[in-house]
């Protein structure tokens, strides 16, 4: 570390009243030494750093830190602030700050002793010697573990991440060098097998990967050993990360990730009690993660895997996706491409519900013919309503313009992680190129991921690796997709899209009918699971266009409608017949009120999951009744979503809502008189939530969740 700090990068009297100011006073040392080459720009990616996550720490730590292109060289500088400074710390201002700068392109060495000055930050002993120094060089050294004369020295000067991490505490787990585990068995609560303390295993990863990361394994370990847990931590920093050995998880009794970004691989942690955290958590209240962890291996709680990847290290460096890439082993390929759509669908809604809206609403303020209007760059007065609803209507059709990427895209990182989002993007808008359409989109999607996975199952050079993620990867997968897209599979594709256009434009009299009953009874099954979403999918493609079809539009409010009937009916049926619900279900049913009028059909799912043969069938049958009365109707629709709050963008609003009612009133009838049925449950009026004497009903019913 002797070329990172010296005597001229350190300030035993910081005046700076600002964490600002404190960055810029040490940033301007470092600029004088030449290891800044733009001030201004390495400041603006300090703050950066610093709106993402405060750097201050309990004990009074700053450690404002970022990479930078602005940095020639690994960089420390240290300041001591009498008064203190706020770096968002909740025991208070910092003393002590450390403004730490790597170049966007460090060497794993001198990140990796950064890693360790960032952990010595954890040890009282080094931060009372920072504390008492009374010269700058002093401090450097001290910092760089060179001062000989205090006898806490060998601990400030303590080796980089080589003994500490995983070698050290790997030693102590499998029974070598450290605590004899028959020594700290306390056989309380949450403890190991017979014969050997807790075990845990832990991640720790920041934004940067440089400080915050070191320190929370570092305090997570220090807590164990007062507490008599091993604790073994892999640190997902800058410099890389070594994979726990498998033995190690597997002995384990519980996990605790402290992270601020995605945890690499974390299915090797499922089937075990697990704390889920931020990584400041880690730093400043360890004990406390380690009381957690082990009170909930004492309850039997434990993580489900959401999906291990297919590809195994070929999946990249972040393992499973966020939506469970390839699934479980035991999965079949439907169950995986159900997951690979859904992602991208999940993506792809918000541009939906948002670009939707605004183009209803440019409608709504401006009529029908605001599709006609030039640029609002070319002409907007701000006096004018028209001007307005054409800004809206812009506005929205840009969001629309992003729908087909996005799916493709977002379809491809479900199946290949990041690495796919660039083909996946490419092939979309190669689909709206070509008017592929959605079914292109979808298309797209899937063969981009495929051709990520496949690139990186192919053997490379250790050379290589470095540049194949922001190179290699992107530049053939795009090449190979748009190829495709273009030569082989475009035309066919388009002609699929255009003939299931004029099949929906040709939908009149009973085919629409039966089919606004069967997308009521699809969005009425699972109640925003894959079967609902599937219908509105199918209803907000035909709606995200510039001029979408009257059939199109039609089918948009044929969907929301009945996703309406589940959450209404029950909110009804709970006011009007209420003995028949416990506690906790008529406190449901008031929440379902709202939900069910913003078309947020999970509201039902309480009800559903508490006794589902009865609540099911009857919601499907509302459900198909209101869809098959709004297409009857002829009720349209331009909004995506929002339920009774677009009435007023609605074709034949009153007949939409009379088939909405018909739908509720119906599912309502059909679940009191099938309640109505069973046996009565004694008490169940007076039961409140959980009250156990309702078998139809979990005890401790959750509050449904918008989705």
């Amino acid at each position: 570390m002797s070329d990172m700090i010296s005597a001229d990068l350190v300030d035993l009297d910081l005046s700076a009243g600002t964490k600002e100011a404190a960055a810029r006073a040490l940033a301007e040392r470092m600029a004088a030494r030449g290891r800044v080459t733009d001030l201004e720009g390495f400041l603006a990616d300090v703050a950066a750093r610093e709106a993402q996550m405060p750097t201050g720490l309990d004990g009074g730590i700053g450690i404002p830190h970022c990479r930078s292109e602005h940095v020639t060289e690994p960089t420390l500088a240290f300041g001591r602030s009498a008064a203190g400074i706020d770096f968002g710390a909740a025991d208070g201002p910092a003393d002590l700050v450390f403004l730490i700068a790597a170049p966007a392109g460090a060497d794993d060495a001198h990140l990796t002793i950064l890693s360790a000055l960032a952990r010595q930050l954890m040890n009282a002993e080094f931060t009372a010697a920072l504390r008492s120094v009374g010269d700058a060089a002093d401090a450097a050294a001290l910092i760089r573990g060179e001062d000989p004369a205090p006898a806490d020295e060998p601990r400030a000067g303590a080796e980089p991440v080589g003994g500490s991490t995983g070698d050290t505490t790997s030693e102590t787990a499998a029974g070598g060098p450290g605590e004899k585990p028959g020594e700290e068995e306390s056989g309380g609560e949450g403890s190991g097998e017979s014969g050997r303390p807790f075990r845990i295993v832990a991640v720790t990863s920041c934004p940067t990967g440089i400080a915050h990361t070191y320190m929370a394994a570092e305090s997570l370990e220090n807590a164990g050993r007062e507490a008599g847990v091993e604790v073994v931590v892999e640190t997902q920093g800058s410099a890389g990360f070594t994979r726990l050995d498998p033995a190690v998880i597997a002995a384990a009794d519980g996990v605790i990730l402290a992270h601020d970004v995605a945890v690499r691989e974390k299915d090797r942690f499922a089937g075990k009690p697990t704390v889920d955290t931020g990584v400041k958590a880690a730093v400043n209240r360890p004990g406390e993660l380690i009381g957690e962890v082990r009170s909930k291996a004492a309850r039997g709680e434990v993580t489900a895997a959401d999906g291990a990847g297919a590809g195994g290290a070929a999946g990249g460096a972040d393992g499973a996706t966020p939506v469970g890439r390839g699934g479980e082993s035991g999965e079949g390929y439907g169950t995986q491409l159900r997951t690979w759509l859904m992602s991208g669908v999940s993506y792809m809604v918000p541009f939906v519900a948002a670009g939707g809206l605004l183009i209803a609403l440019g409608f709504a303020i401006g009529g029908y013919e605001i599709n006609k209007a030039p640029s609002v760059m070319d002409h907007f007065v701000w006096t004018q309503a028209d001007s307005w609803a054409a800004l809206l209507y812009q506005i929205g059709g840009v969001s629309f313009a992003f729908l087909v990427p996005v799916l493709a895209g977002y379809i491809a990182y479900g199946m290949a992680d990041r690495p796919g989002l660039v083909p996946g993007f490419v092939g979309g808008s190669i689909a709206l190129t070509i008017d592929a359409g959605f079914l292109g989109g979808l298309a797209a999607g899937l063969i981009s991921g495929a051709v990520v996975l496949a690139i990186q199952r192919v053997r490379i050079p250790a050379a290589l690796r470095g540049i194949m993620p922001v190179v290699v990867i992107p530049l053939i997968s795009s090449a190979v997709v748009g190829f495709l897209m273009f030569v082989v599979i475009g035309k066919p594709i388009a002609s699929a899209q255009e003939a299931m256009t004029d099949w929906l434009n040709g939908l009149s009299g009973a085919n629409a009918v039966l089919l606004g009953a069967l997308l009521g009874l699809m969005m009425c099954f699972d109640l925003g699971g894959p079967v609902n979403k599937v219908a509105y999918t199918f209803a907000t493609a035909g709606i995200a266009v510039s001029d979408p079809s009257d059939s199109a539009m039609k089918i948009m409010a044929a969907v929301m409608a009945a996703g309406m009937v589940p959450p209404l009916a029950m909110a009804l049926a709970t006011t009007v017949r209420a003995r028949l619900f416990n506690a906790a279900e008529r406190e449901n049913g008031k929440a379902a009120w709202v939900l069910g009028a913003s078309f947020i059909s999970e509201g039902a799912i309480p009800f559903a999951a508490a006794d589902p043969l009865r609540v099911i069938p009857s919601s499907m049958v509302g459900g198909a009744i209101t869809g098959a009365l709004s297409m009857a109707f002829g009720a349209t629709l331009r909004a995506p979503h929002g339920g009774v709050f677009v009435v007023p963008l609605i074709g034949n609003p009153l007949l939409y809502l009379v088939a909405v009612a018909a739908g509720v009133c119906v599912t309502t009838a059909l679940v009191i008189v099938l309640k109505g049925l069973r046996r009565p449950v004694p008490g169940a009026t007076a039961q409140g939530p959980g009250g156990g004497t309702d078998p139809s009903a979990p005890s401790g019913a959750k509050q449904p969740v918008a989705a």
